[in-house]
């Protein structure tokens, strides 16, 4: 007879009982009684288990750092968990793990002023008109568009569910965008070409270029406002 396999589940119906227990308790004591026993494994497992699928590490941070700020924020934010309202307690506080996590990132890329080299880069691609196309800059507020694109990619970030790869592909682009001079204008030119940033995302990413056209339907609507905007 076949072993059975034992049970990966580490955040269920226990575990949900013990966050109505949690935020229902009246004293210190009890609630950090009920946290301890019930509640720090799951919480430890869930935002480990996050950190590690979506790759959502942050540069000078050990892993411990990062999983422990990431507790002590959630932490912060449980008691605007409402049980009533039907959600589990497992999607609300991974929703805020996740989004906490991407935040950082996002924050602290926005505070880098990293270059990206391309030198790399086959300049033949860069030539080649099926793959450019010109922009006219007497018309188009290249800035503006851009900024506008990164703010609206670190909001469809933080409100959408994005699966591992669409995660890296989606910061890798606002790292791109962040430093678009040295992709969109490379050299003397003023011909946007796309084969440079697809190259770059699977230099950033190191998925396949299969894998980040997939990832990359998610930001189709994002991609093609932009297009449009450097068109009109």
């Amino acid at each position: 007879m076949p072993r059975k396999a034992k049970s990966k589940v580490y955040f269920g119906e226990p575990q949900e009982r013990a966050v109505r227990m949690f935020l229902t308790a009246t004293t210190w004591t009890e609630r950090n009684d009920i946290y301890r026993t019930h509640l720090l494994f799951p919480l430890n497992k869930m935002i480990e288990s996050i950190i590690r699928r979506y790759k959502l590490y942050r540069k000078g941070l050990e892993f411990e750092d990062i999983h422990a700020d990431t507790l002590s924020f959630l932490i912060t934010k449980a008691d605007k968990f409402k049980p009533a309202k039907g959600k589990k307690a497992y999607s609300y506080f991974g929703t805020i793990c996740k989004n906490y996590l991407m935040g950082q990132i996002i924050k602290e890329q926005k505070e880098q002023n990293r270059s990206i080299s391309y030198e790399d880069i086959s300049s033949s691609m860069e030539n080649d008109d099926r793959y450019t196309y010109t922009m006219d800059e007497e018309h188009v507020e290249t800035t503006e568009i851009i900024k506008k694109l990164i703010d609206e990619l670190e909001s469809f970030m933080l409100r959408t569910t994005l699966n591992e790869n669409e995660t890296k592909v989606g910061l890798a682009l606002i790292d791109i965008f962040s430093n678009y001079e040295h992709v969109f204008q490379h050299g003397k030119s003023n011909k946007f070409n796309k084969n440079l940033v697809l190259l770059s995302l699977r230099e950033m990413t190191n998925l396949s270029t299969k894998e980040i056209r997939s990832s990359l339907r998610k930001y189709r609507t994002l991609y093609s406002e932009l297009m449009q905007g450097m068109r009109d």
